[in-house]
């Protein structure tokens, strides 16, 4: 009867593989819907702002629009003129930048 017990009380050791299934799972999960749509946003990001030329209408994180005016030698700041009357210019970073700026269409005109 002792033997019995014995026998019953012992089990196989399941598979590391199965066990670490559900973790590789939500790591394969968390990438697809987070860390890879920002990668490809942080190479849009880097992609805009390698395409930066004078004369460019853009916006900055704090929702400054303006008109990039120069661009320094280091390439890391440029000059945005948010003024036309004073000749208001500021000097910001370029990673302050966010995106192009367009001037919203007003809805009673025609797109042209």
């Amino acid at each position: 009867m002792f033997y019995v017990l014995l026998q019953a009380g012992t089990a196989e050791a399941p598979n590391p593989i199965i066990s670490f299934l559900p973790f590789i799972f939500l790591f394969l999960i968390l990438y697809l819907l987070i860390i890879r749509p920002q990668q490809k946003r942080q190479k849009e990001h880097q992609r805009l702002l390698e395409a930066l030329k004078t004369g460019d209408m853009v916006i900055t994180n704090g929702g400054i629009i303006g008109k990039i005016t120069n661009i320094k030698r280091d390439k890391d700041t440029v000059i945005l003129k948010i003024d036309d009357s004073n000749n208001t210019k500021i000097e910001i970073k370029r990673i302050a930048i966010a995106g192009h700026w367009q001037e919203p269409v007003a809805k009673d005109e025609p797109i042209k």
